[in-house]
């Protein structure tokens, strides 16, 4: 395992990060005992970054990360989790002001078992951009509120996330330097999409660590395919399929591929994310991290997928 700074934050991650959304049955359902081994394998393994949120799952995942997190030493990992996005039975809930983001810090914090945070992340900051107060109510009431719990030490770093990096640029480029010092992208660096690489430039200037999530463009670049709900539009999820198929007649699967893409070529991206609830496919995926990659294959691929690279969609 590879360990790249994220930022200025001294936190050292590795370079595949242990996304915990698949512990809240995002996906589909799993056995706790299971999702617990998953994480154990993942830490024992050199993985020592983990991400969750209140909303995978409505509050699952958080909870069976922490029944996890018991029988693990504090100084075997780094913790991140969210806030501003919530759901239950369905329903998608946002709530990005300064009280609610302050209870929910304190909230994970009892569910994950921890006393200290290592990284709060404002959750997908577009679904504020067109309510009321936009964007700015980010910076002007939901920032400012982290802050204040990083200058008592509950949080050690403070981030956000988005599917748009452009919501991300945004923002920094409007809070008060050293504010954000992080932040989490997924989609814009796999195969199909090296977007995020354009903003890099942008966020090293500002001192900003990157988070790159989803090397398999949440399902699009795997064997079994883009489930029903992806957005993408469906002439990029057929060209994905056939990036696939000729992977498989390579013998090489997309999803190893995939996975060392987005983990091998760019140390200024500290920490890829991937998740499973799934021991074997935890091993699995970091043997494909350490194993060498076929550069000749991702020119193949990329050039099946052809005028679709970059093809975007909306967050959902």
């Amino acid at each position: 395992m590879v360990y790249n700074e994220l930022g200025k934050t001294g936190m050292k991650l590795s370079n595949l990060g242990f996304g915990a959304s698949s512990l809240g049955g995002v996906f589909h359902d799993i056995r706790e005992t299971e999702g617990i081994q998953a994480v154990h394998t993942a830490i024992d393994h050199g993985i020592n970054f983990i991400d969750v949120s209140p909303y995978y799952g409505h509050l699952k995942a958080e909870t069976v990360l922490g029944m996890a997190l018991k029988d693990i030493p504090r100084d075997k990992y780094y913790l991140s989790t969210k806030v501003g996005r919530y759901g239950k039975d369905g329903v998608n809930l946002w709530d990005y002001s300064a009280q609610r983001v302050t209870d929910s810090v304190y909230e994970s914090m009892e569910r994950l078992n921890i006393d200290y945070i290592d990284l709060i992340n404002v959750h997908d900051v577009e679904f504020q951009a067109d309510r009321e107060g936009g964007l700015q109510k980010i910076v002007d009431e939901t920032l400012p509120a982290l802050v204040a719990l990083r200058e008592k030490g509950v949080v050690r770093h403070v981030g956000i996330t988005d599917l748009q990096p452009e919501n991300l640029q945004w923002v920094i480029e409007h809070a008060a330097p050293g504010t954000v010092e992080s932040v989490l992208c997924f989609c814009h660096y796999s195969l199909n999409d090296e977007l995020l690489l354009d903003y890099l430039d942008f966020f090293e200037e500002h001192g900003i660590g990157v988070i790159n999530a989803s090397p398999f463009s949440m399902g699009l670049l795997s064997q079994r395919g883009a489930p029903d709900w992806h957005p993408a539009p469906e002439s990029l999820k057929e060209a994905c399929r056939k990036a696939a198929a000729h992977c498989a007649e390579k013998d090489y699967p997309i999803e190893k591929l995939a996975v060392q893409y987005s983990t091998h070529l760019n140390p200024r991206i500290a920490t890829t994310l991937f998740s499973s609830a799934n021991p074997k496919n935890v091993l699995k995926n970091i043997d494909y991290v350490n194993a060498p990659m076929d550069e000749q294959l991702v020119k193949e691929v990329q050039g099946i997928i052809g005028d679709q690279m970059r093809v975007r969609w909306k967050n959902t």
